[in-house]
């Protein structure tokens, strides 16, 4: 891992859940989606299962540093509960900037399938 690093939230670290706060100095490049399909589940909180093609996952992408990968592997439980991948994604352009980017950030997938399907690949 770099000193700065790309991850994709699509979740309860979300702007305007729950453990946002966790990624609080860190840089936000913008809205994207998975470019490969995934599946999302919800009970109480939400799971990608990465082995499950349903639909694009739509989140947030964020430049992080090593502090903050400590803090979001310790609420993940990487590598025991989630696992860290890396995965291509798509991201919005923004500040006028309408063309999207393609990068690599890392997610967070779980390893069974747990709770409801959400087929938009959006928690809400």
């Amino acid at each position: 891992m770099t000193e700065k690093s790309l991850v994709f939230v699509y979740g309860t670290l979300k702007r305007d859940f729950g453990n946002h706060h966790l990624l609080n100095g860190s840089k936000f490049i913008g809205k994207a989606l998975t470019k490969e399909k995934y599946a999302l589940y919800v009970s109480g909180i939400p799971f990608v299962i990465e082995n499950e093609p349903v639909s694009q996952i739509a989140g947030e992408v964020y430049k992080v540093d090593e502090k903050t990968f400590v803090r979001l592997d310790r609420l993940e439980g990487h590598p025991d509960w989630y696992c860290r991948k890396i995965v291509d994604v798509s991201v919005d352009g923004r500040d006028g900037d309408a063309a999207e980017r393609k990068m690599e950030a890392w997610i967070y997938f779980f390893p069974r399938r747990e709770g409801m399907l959400v087929e938009s690949g959006i928690f809400k």
